[in-house]
């Protein structure tokens, strides 16, 4: 029975999932390294909301391929 998938269109949401897991798991070592650095408060918060906002523009990207 078919899904009405073509192989082309699959491998293409395969490259994306692919893509948007290599990003993610690029900027959770980005957190980790965050993490050690000696930032202020004020610094830690600014980084910490930049690093959540770029992730979850990532999750919003593959939602939308």
């Amino acid at each position: 029975m078919s899904s009405g998938h073509s192989t082309a269109d699959i491998q293409s949401h395969i490259k994306v999932y692919m893509t948007v897991f290599a990003a993610l798991a690029a900027l959770t070592i980005i957190t980790v390294a965050a993490s050690y650095l000696d930032l202020s408060t004020g610094e830690g918060i600014l980084l910490a909301l930049t690093i959540a906002s770029v992730k979850r523009s990532e999750e919003r990207f593959s939602r939308n391929a």
